[in-house]
C-alpha cells in the first residue's frame, strides 16, 4: 500500500469543489454585512449622543454668540452677571431690591413701578438675568446655594449696603429660598411670588404631594419626573417630537387661567422679550433649572427659621387660588408649617396675578411697609 496515492471519485472531487466554491462566495457577504451593522451602531450612537448631550451655549460677546447690549459684573468665579436697575437712583433710595425673574424670563420682567410708587416710597430695584439666561453667563454647576450667593455678590459690587429685600416670581421663588437658607443675615425682607414648589420636598405628605403633582398637565408631569430621576435625560426628552414637552417650554396655553389668558396679553415686554432668555440656549436657560428645581435639595424649606425672630423684616408668601402652573394646595401647607411666613391667597387670580392692576402696589407695601 506504501506509495500508492488514493483516488478520489471523480463526482466527490466535484462535490467538494462546489463546497469550497459556495463557503468561498459567502465571505464577502458576510463581511459586508459586518461593515452594515458596524456603520449602524456608530450612527445609532451619535444620534444618541447627539439627542442627549445638548451643542455648547452661545455665551454672549464670545465670538458667533450673541452680543453684550447690558452693564453687567464679573463675579468671582469669572462668570458675568447682567442687570438692570429701576425706579429711584440707589444712592438716594430708601428701600433697596433684588428682583428674580421666573422659567422663561429675563431681567426686563420685573414689577412695574409707577413713578407714583418710586417717589412714594423711594423705591430702588434691580433685576438680573439668571446664570444661561438672556446676557448672564452660563454656570454648568449651578445650584440652589451658587445662585443665593449670585445675589449676595450683585448687592455687594451696586453697593446695596448689609441688608436689602428680596423678591422672586415663579420660578424665582426657588432663588428666594435659597436666600432664606443661605444669606439670611443680609436680608431686610423676603417675598415669594406665585413659587415653584418641588414636589419631593421631604416635609410634604406623600398623599399631598401625590395629589398636587396629579393636577398638573400630563406632559408636566412627565418632564418633572425625567428631571428629578433621570436628569441627563432633560435635553432629549424636552426638545424630542414624540410625547408632550415641558408646557412652560412649549407656551402651551393649558398652564394658563382664565385670569392668565386675559393678563398675558398687557404684557407687551413679554413679547419684545420672549427670545432673549433663550438666545444662549435651552438647555443652560431652561433645562438647567429644572434639573436644580426639580432635583434633590441640600436642605427642605420647611426646616428654615425664621430669619427676623425680633420682627425687623417680614417673609410673605403670594399664591393665586386658580393657579394652573403650581397648585396652590402644598403653598397652603407651607404657610402651616412656617407660621412665621405671612401667606397672603389671591382669590379668582392665576399664576400671573402680580401684573394685574394693582398687585404689584399691594404686594411691595406688604413687604415694606407691613401693610395687609
Amino acid at each position: 500500500m506504501n506509495g500508492v496515492s488514493k483516488k478520489i471519485p471523480a463526482a466527490s472531487a466535484r462535490s467538494h469543489t462546489r463546497k469550497s466554491k459556495h463557503k468561498t462566495s459567502s465571505q464577502p457577504f458576510s463581511g459586508m454585512l459586518m461593515k452594515i451593522t458596524i456603520v449602524l451602531w456608530i450612527g445609532i450612537l451619535a444620534w444618541a449622543y447627539q439627542a442627549l448631550y445638548p451643542p455648547p451655549p452661545k455665551v454672549c460677546g464670545s465670538p458667533g454668540g450673541p452680543p453684550v447690549t447690558a452693564p453687567r459684573i464679573k463675579l468671582r468665579d469669572g462668570r458675568h452677571l447682567a442687570y438692570k436697575e429701576h425706579g429711584a437712583p440707589k444712592e438716594i433710595a430708601k428701600y433697596k431690591i433684588i428682583f428674580v425673574h421666573g422659567f422663561s424670563g429675563s431681567r426686563h420682567y420685573a414689577f412695574t413701578l409707577s413713578p407714583e410708587m418710586v417717589e412714594e416710597l423711594g423705591l430702588y430695584l434691580v433685576s438680573f438675568d439668571r446664570p444661561g439666561y438672556a446676557e448672564s453667563d452660563p454656570n454648568p454647576k449651578r445650584t440652589v446655594k451658587s445662585l443665593a450667593l449670585d445675589i449676595e455678590e450683585l448687592a455687594d459690587q451696586l453697593g446695596l449696603g448689609s441688608k436689602f429685600y428680596v423678591i422672586g416670581f415663579s420660578m424665582g421663588g426657588q432663588a428666594i429660598w435659597g436666600c432664606l437658607k443661605y444669606i439670611p443675615n443680609r436680608l431686610a425682607g423676603a417675598a415669594l411670588v406665585a413659587p415653584v414648589v418641588n414636589y419631593w420636598w421631604p416635609s410634604f405628605p406623600a398623599n399631598l404631594s401625590k395629589e398636587a403633582y396629579l393636577q398638573l398637565p400630563p406632559q408636566d408631569q412627565w418632564a418633572i419626573r425625567v428631571a428629578h430621576y433621570m436628569p441627563w435625560l432633560t435635553y432629549w426628552w424636552n426638545t424630542q417630537k414624540w410625547f408632550g414637552v415641558c408646557s412652560a417650554i412649549a407656551n402651551n396655553p393649558q398652564i394658563f387661567s382664565r385670569q392668565d389668558r386675559e393678563l398675558v396679553f398687557k404684557l407687551p415686554v413679554a413679547q419684545e422679550h420672549k427670545s432673549l432668555a433663550r438666545q444662549q440656549g435651552v438647555y443652560e436657560s431652561l433645562h438647567r433649572v429644572l434639573m436644580v428645581a426639580f432635583g434633590s435639595w441640600e436642605f427642605d424649606p420647611m426646616d428654615l427659621e425664621n430669619p427676623f425672630p425680633n420682627n425687623e423684616g417680614s417673609v410673605h408668601l403670594w399664591h393665586g387660588v386658580e393657579d394652573a402652573l403650581v397648585p396652590v394646595l402644598l403653598q397652603r401647607y407651607i404657610a402651616l408649617k412656617l407660621p412665621w411666613i405671612d401667606y397672603h391667597e389671591v382669590p379668582g387670580a392665576g399664576h400671573l396675578f402680580p401684573y394685574a392692576d394693582g398687585m404689584t402696589e399691594t404686594i411691595l407695601k406688604s413687604l415694606l411697609l407691613g401693610e395687609k
